[in-house]
């Protein structure tokens, strides 16, 4: 008769850095409720912004869902996606009633094959900076609670209905942001020994087993490349009866260049569709600090009269074809014809933008955090002020908050120079990517291959030196500031 005690579990040696080994830390996420033990206080944050954003002061500097969900929230996600991982995914609020909902309920339908696949995420990414823009959301602190309502809703509809982590995998722009940003990050959840894993014969990191399902995102380890699709929910850490999964080190933008196929995703080669969610985000991420400086403001006029628009939302609509749609297709299609010309090659121009897109990922990354920082640092304190309110509406005492609220986190004159390092720092690991690319694409003429993208990342480079360096709306938290 079959034992139903879990097995014990083999240990086996660990070579490099593991987070999992780590004193106090490792042992906390090794534990089973480590990953609901971090989403209930977000969870309860997440509720006390809804209250707050509904029912509470409508002035955004003064609320604690607009200051914590523009100002706090992004500048912590590109803090931990730069020094340790997706571990906001791993802490993710919207996903603790949805697993408390599948105690009961247990999801028997498979994703539609048509959407199993980036452009759905893409899309709903460019409609959020669409939105962001054209509603101000930042100053909104009631349409901020219900975009807050609407992902616990969504998460909660799909995932009853669906099975695995259908909301992560497809669907959820945020996890689409930090997994892509996860690129760059220096840790990965990986196999300790390859070897280990060829004499397994259960592969309960993929299948699960009586006391813990497998990764609901379809990342075999054994075959697993890289951070894209990856929650760090470490299910398959739980689930291996071989100890043989850890939180590791590995070098920074390792797989960047990497053709080989990928679990759970396949050849990125063949993925139109990931190419486009990359150009989203990294094209997104200078039109979205375009949006908040002041030059944005004399070109919307310009636009206004010259084509006679009287609507913000066709001047928006405008912009953002110019940005996410024309600009990507002048700048990466003709990076991609001249490429292929220059080396006399006959690979298609979908493969060879597939391929160096991923390049361009760590460059895009670097304008999101060093504009998301720059609100983060000038703007860090604003929670006191916007908590103290909502503790007093809710009469619990608040005092101890008095005072706070005013200050930038680090010294102003430091930001800037900061900002451009980053910049400089993502172009750089952008730059060395697209080399590597270009080696394995034309060993013969890599350096001929590299000169249209290295163009391109120049290009980029200096227009996100030129955006940081013009005056910024401090949205929600003061009028403006050089940055």
């Amino acid at each position: 008769m079959a034992s139903s005690s879990r097995p014990a579990r083999r240990t086996v040696k660990r070579p490099g850095f593991d987070l999992l080994n780590v004193p106090v830390l490792g042992r906390f996420l090794r534990w089973k409720h480590a990953r609901s033990a971090m989403q209930i206080p977000l969870f309860l944050i997440a509720v006390l912004m809804i209250w707050d954003g509904l029912t509470g002061n409508q002035l955004a500097p003064r609320n604690t869902a607009t200051v914590l969900a523009w100002v706090h929230y992004r500048g912590f996600v590109v803090l931990a996606l730069l020094i340790a991982g997706n571990m906001f995914c791993m802490a993710c609020p919207f996903m603790l009633p949805r697993n408390a909902l599948r105690r009961f309920i247990t999801p028997t339908r498979r994703w539609p094959k048509v959407l199993r696949n980036k452009w759905l995420a893409a899309a709903l990414l460019a409609a959020f900076f669409f939105a962001y823009e054209l509603f101000d959301l930042w100053a909104s602190p009631w349409w901020t609670a219900w975009i807050i309502l609407g992902y616990f809703g969504l998460a909660l509809l799909i995932d009853s209905v669906f099975m695995g982590a259908s909301f992560c995998k497809y669907v959820c722009p945020l996890g689409q942001f930090n997994m892509v940003g996860s690129l760059i990050s220096p840790l990965e959840v990986k196999v300790r020994e390859p070897q280990r894993c060829a004499t397994c014969h259960t592969k309960d990191c993929i299948k699960g087993n009586e006391f813990q399902h497998g990764c609901e995102l379809w990342l075999f380890q054994e075959r697993k490349v890289g951070n894209l699709d990856c929650t760090f929910c470490l299910d398959c850490v739980h689930a291996c009866p071989h100890d043989n999964v850890g939180i590791r080190l590995h070098p920074v933008g390792r797989d960047l260049a990497a053709d080989e196929r990928r679990s759970g995703i396949g050849v990125l080669a063949q993925r139109p569709d990931v190419s486009v969610l990359l150009l989203v985000l990294t094209f997104g991420a200078l039109l979205n600090a375009f949006g908040m400086v002041s030059p944005v403001y004399a070109f919307e006029q310009w636009l206004a009269e010259t084509l006679g628009l009287n609507s913000q939302a066709a001047i928006l609509g405008l912009i953002f074809g110019l940005g996410l749609v024309l600009e990507p297709l002048v700048l990466i299609g003709g990076a991609a014809w001249l490429s292929r010309w220059l080396t006399r090659q006959s690979t298609s121009l979908w493969e060879l933008i597939n391929r160096y897109t991923l390049g361009l990922a760590p460059l895009g990354f670097a304008v999101w955090l060093a504009h998301y920082l720059f609100h983060f640092l000038t703007g860090f304190w604003t929670f006191g002020p916007a908590l103290q309110i909502a503790l007093h509406d809710l009469g619990l005492p608040a005092a101890w908050l008095q005072g706070s609220g005013t200050g930038s986190l680090l010294n102003p004159a430091l930001i800037e120079p900061l900002q451009l390092l980053l910049i400089s720092l993502g172009a750089g690991v952008s730059l060395w990517a697209c080399w590597r690319t270009s080696q394995r694409i034309a060993p013969k003429r890599a350096l001929e291959a590299l000169v249209p993208w290295a163009a391109v990342i120049l290009v980029m480079t200096y227009a996100a030196f030129w955006l940081m360096q013009q005056p910024m709306e401090m949205r929600g938290t003061m009028t403006l500031l050089g940055g």
